[in-house]
């Protein structure tokens, strides 16, 4: 059964997801203080800041592309992807900004990021988010030093990138 189109291009099935990324994110930023709140998430810092800003957001950007060129397993990923990556890194590193909680770079240039929407023209099967995720899990244990920051982006990274599979082959 088709997404029925719920408003302006979101499906049906994009709100559910989103608002399954809402409930997690505020579960993650909403904690209550620890010991030492100042190394977890709270309504006034955001994932983006806890990685200590910009730099580390690019790095991430970066890290995950640097990976998908290089490694074997992630071969048929990096096939789909146009060359050079100059472009790809600048939009994902923008997208990774306001994701995180930091500047909304992305919405700014190109508006809402409908990424669902945006993917479709692009064959995203299972494997194709396993590779995803690889990348992506190797660049956050390189670039996340906190556990729980970066067990809770590897988590919400994986439903966002699940919500992302368009085709089963």
């Amino acid at each position: 059964m088709p997404d029925r189109i719920a408003k302006d291009g979101i499906t049906l099935n994009d709100c559910v997801h989103i608002t399954t990324m809402k409930k997690f994110l505020q579960m993650l930023f909403n904690k209550k203080p620890a010991a030492d709140a100042s190394i977890h998430p709270t309504p006034k810092r955001t994932p983006y800041e806890l990685m200590g800003g910009e730099a580390p957001t690019r790095l991430l950007a970066n890290r995950f592309y640097d990976i998908m060129a290089s490694d074997p397993h992630a071969a048929e990923l990096y096939a789909i992807h146009p060359l050079p990556l100059d472009v790809i890194r600048e939009k994902f590193y923008e997208f990774l900004s306001g994701w995180l909680g930091g500047p909304q770079l992305f919405e700014e240039k190109y508006g809402h990021p409908r990424l669902r929407m945006r993917h479709m023209p692009f064959p995203v099967t299972p494997q194709l988010r396993d590779q995803w995720m690889y990348c992506m899990n190797k660049a956050l244990d390189e670039v996340v030093h906190d556990a729980l920051l970066r067990a809770g982006l590897k988590e919400a990274l994986g439903q966002l990138a699940s919500h992302m599979i368009n085709r089963e082959r």
